[in-house]
């Protein structure tokens, strides 16, 4: 398959009618390296009521001939504080670049929200993440982990996004 270009990908911002990719896409990758907590479960059948009408954001990220292959979320915490959260690209399309231009769309976005902090939850098994958001500009940050690392069992990782 040939690698998408960033003319054959495109970002869309969260609509209910795309709400089951961003479902469907963070359970993949969930279930495929862990299993689904009730925090996930909440968020993922809920997006519109957990994300976007807390003030944050949910993207996606369509490829060419593949339909919406990715997806990411910049989800509202304490002040103006975002987690970057539920990033997944699916199996078919991993390898593709999708994930890297996915987290530029989003990085962006935080930007322009101001977003102080901009962190990020993760586990050691995630490598290909990890280097991609250390690629991008996350560094390892245990303040961040001593202060939003208990959120999810499977958490060992924990990042803060250097403006």
């Amino acid at each position: 398959m040939t690698a998408p270009t960033p003319s054959t990908l495109t970002i869309h911002e969260f609509s209910d009618d795309l709400a089951h990719h961003f479902h469907d896409i963070n359970a993949e990758w969930i279930n495929a390296m862990f299993k689904l907590e009730d925090t996930d479960r909440e968020v993922l059948q809920h997006p519109r009521r957990n994300i976007i009408d807390k003030g944050g954001v949910i993207l996606f990220v369509e490829a060419q001939g593949l339909g919406i292959v990715g997806t990411c979320a910049l989800q509202k915490s304490a002040g103006n504080g975002y987690e970057l959260t539920k990033m997944g690209v699916r199996e078919s399309a991993r390898g593709l670049k999708v994930g890297e231009f996915l987290l530029a769309a989003v990085l962006e976005r935080a930007a322009q929200l101001q977003a102080s902090p901009l962190y990020l939850l993760s586990n050691a098994k995630c490598e290909a993440a990890i280097h991609l958001y250390e690629k991008l500009g996350f560094r390892h940050d245990a303040e961040i982990m001593a202060t939003y690392g208990a959120r999810y069992q499977r958490c060992d990782v924990a990042m803060r996004y250097s403006w």
